[in-house]
């Protein structure tokens, strides 16, 4: 059964965090990030270590791609600079810069998510029959990952840039719009895109969880999710919806680092233990999502009698495990689609009709609930 009742409304605008990279700084899990704050600037170009060296830029390119040709002394004092100061060198940074790359750069949060995947398999079908080619790079929530990815992008010069998420931190944002390039980030419905934008109001997908445990009657509920980015927005629609019903949120656990279902087997334990009067839970993800059904089956729980379930992506293992888990979620392939046609546009010197694009969400309800 779906059930698309909110995505009647038009979406709400999802209030996301803007950071300053000039501010401490913490990951998207809430732990400190190494090499982002106030010396957290560009990674150093070729003429830096020349400098450092006090050699000519083409003697640090020699050293490091024909070192025979660069006497011993001179090349050791090159490399040692490269090693303390973290330079790396691009192998297709000279094919790239021409402007002519056929390579989209797609930046996945999670790769085991198939959500993600399925986005970027999407665009994929749309650009690959055009001659471009997706190279995909994993930023696992992490500023520090997300911001040496960008930093990379300076070099590389890909045709356009797709993110499954949206970007936060200010410096981040500029950089990326300095390329020049299309960038489209998803997942997510701020008020202030990059570039272009297809994704969804994910505080919506909060409120729908509050409203379907009040029609199915429940009411004292839980949450379990992460607490920053996507997590945090869920949790706040979630908080306004069960408000708006007469909800009794009495459980809220943060899960951050979230990387298998053993997660969420151990989120319904403590949750549990906690406040064993609950009797609906909304996981901000299916994988916290499956784990917590795993759970709640190993401790002789009855779904949904004992307890309710609710997750949040539509993987394709939560239609295949008993009893079914009920999820929230949205056509993830449609979505990279969408975006694929969308850069491609730009990528042909046009303008999309209209850079944000709102999907639709929808609740497909299962014994879970």
């Amino acid at each position: 059964m779906s059930d698309t009742g909110a995505a009647k409304r038009p979406p709400t605008i999802d209030d996301v965090l803007r950071l300053r990279a000039a501010e401490p700084l913490s990951s998207r899990d809430g732990d400190p990030v190494e090499g982002v704050g106030r010396e957290g600037a560009a990674p150093p170009r070729i003429v830096e270590i020349a400098r450092l060296a006090g050699v000519s830029p083409i003697t640090v390119s020699r050293a490091l791609r024909h070192p025979e040709k660069v006497a011993e002394a001179k090349r050791r004092k090159i490399l040692e600079i490269v090693e303390r100061t973290g330079y790396a060198t691009n192998p297709h940074a000279r094919a790239l810069r021409s402007g002519q790359s056929n390579i989209v750069a797609a930046f996945v949060s999670n790769l085991q998510s198939q959500q993600f995947c399925l986005a970027v398999q999407g665009c994929g079908e749309v650009l690959e029959p055009q001659g471009y080619q997706l190279m995909i790079g994993q930023t696992s929530y992490s500023y520090a990952k997300e911001t040496t990815m960008i930093q990379s992008l300076r070099e590389m010069r890909p045709a356009a840039v797709m993110f499954t998420g949206v970007i936060e931190i200010e410096e981040n944002r500029r950089a990326l719009r300095a390329l020049g390039i299309p960038i489209m980030e998803t997942w997510a419905y701020p008020r202030d895109p990059i570039d272009m934008l297809v994704g969804f109001s994910n505080i919506d997908g909060g409120r729908l969880a509050a409203e379907h445990f009040a029609e199915r009657g429940y009411r004292r509920v839980g949450f379990i999710g992460r607490r920053s980015g996507r997590g945090a927005l869920r949790l706040t629609g979630f908080r306004e919806g069960a408000r708006a019903a007469g909800l009794d949120i009495v459980a809220e656990l943060s899960v951050d680092g979230v990387s298998s279902m053993v997660d969420g087997r151990r989120a319904l334990g403590d949750l549990l233990s906690r406040n064993a009067e609950v009797e609906a839970v909304f996981c901000a993800n299916d994988l916290l999502a499956t784990g917590a059904l795993l759970e709640a089956r190993r401790l002789g729980m009855r779904l949904p009698d004992d307890i309710a379930i609710l997750g949040f992506g539509h993987n394709d293992v939560a239609e295949e495990l008993p009893p079914g888990l009920t999820t929230i979620g949205i056509d993830s392939r449609d979505l990279g689609r969408q975006a694929g046609a969308m850069i491609l546009q730009r990528m042909r010197g046009e303008m999309p009709s209209e850079p944000t694009c709102a999907v639709e969400l929808t609740l497909t309800g299962r014994g879970s609930s």
